[in-house]
């Protein structure tokens, strides 16, 4: 079993498409921990995250053969947890989901931001645990994929279905949301 650590996601995923069902299990054991956090972070520890994320899972299984191995295997498994969260908040109707959206219509202009320093990713993780409950989805999700899931703005892009530098309005505007919210010095 030790071999199947150093098989890539995308190797393994390869082999679900050639019919080798076991290496699905590997996919499920590396991404079981960070779906169910991305789950808790999004949707603030519901109790039905665990099975939100066994939906994905079974979805992700049975849609298999729509990745493509070339690409990276994280942004399109996020995709589907995205969507089964998305879904579970408009079944629930608490948050909603709007159809038209300012970021992308109105990009800002400081949209193309380098990767940030360790220590202010840091810095910018306690303070999303501070806040997150108090910033809508919009900006809550790029958030905490980026500095919770490690994704980069094009993988975040792709999860999102929307412009990679509409990816860059919503992290700009998210972290001075919530440096409104929580001011750097209260930490």
């Amino acid at each position: 079993m030790s071999h199947l650590s150093e098989l890539t996601d995308e190797e393994l995923a390869r082999r679900v498409q050639d019919g080798n069902a076991r290496m699905f299990g590997v996919l499920v054991e590396r991404y079981a921990d960070k779906l169910s956090r991305y789950g808790r972070k999004f949707l603030f520890k519901e109790d039905d995250v665990e099975d939100l994320v066994q939906d994905v899972f079974i979805k992700a299984y049975v849609n298999i053969r729509g990745f493509d191995p070339s690409r990276r295997f994280s942004p399109w498994i996020y995709r589907i947890a995205h969507n089964e969260f998305i879904n579970a908040m408009r079944k629930r109707g608490r948050e909603p989901v709007s159809f038209i959206d300012l970021d992308t219509l109105l990009p800002h202009p400081a949209a193309k931001e380098a990767t940030d320093a360790g220590a202010q990713r840091q810095d910018m993780r306690r303070l999303l645990d501070r806040a997150l409950d108090r910033i809508g989805p919009k900006y809550r999700e790029p958030l905490v994929l980026f500095y919770f899931e490690d994704l980069d703005y094009r993988e975040i892009a792709d999860v999102l279905r929307i412009p990679v530098s509409t990816v860059g309005v919503r992290l700009n505007r998210g972290r001075a949301l919530l440096k409104r919210l929580v001011p750097p010095d209260s930490l």
